[in-house]
C-alpha cells in the first residue's frame, strides 16, 4: 500500500468521479482507476460501487475512508517533523562553522 494510493482513494471519495479525482491528484483517469484496483486488491475489499453516474463508497469504503485520512494525516505529521529536524540541523551546522 502506498501513500499515493490512499490520496487517490480519498480524492475519488470526495469527488465521486474518476476524472475530477484525477485532476485533483494530478494524474490521468486510467492511472486513478489502476491505483484504486491495486488498493482494493491489496486490501481484499471493494471500496467503490461504479456506475455511469460516478463512484460511490461501499460500506467497506466508508469505514476505511476515516482510516485512510488518519494515515495521511500521520504521514504529513512525519514529513513536518522531519523538516523541522532538518532545519534545526542546518542552523546548528551554520553555528558550528
Amino acid at each position: 500500500m502506498e501513500i499515493y494510493q490512499l490520496k487517490t482513494f480519498v480524492a475519488v471519495a470526495a469527488e465521486g468521479n474518476l476524472t475530477r479525482a484525477a485532476e485533483r491528484v494530478f494524474t490521468s483517469p486510467p492511472a486513478v482507476s489502476a491505483q484504486l484496483k491495486a488498493l482494493e486488491d491489496e486490501l481484499g475489499v471493494r471500496l467503490f460501487d461504479r456506475s455511469g453516474r460516478g463512484m460511490a463508497l461501499t460500506p467497506a469504503g466508508e469505514r476505511l475512508l476515516a482510516e485512510a485520512n488518519r494515515t495521511l494525516s500521520a504521514a504529513q505529521a512525519l514529513q513536518t517533523a522531519a523538516a523541522q529536524i532538518r532545519e534545526r540541523e542546518v542552523r546548528r551546522d551554520r553555528m558550528v562553522r
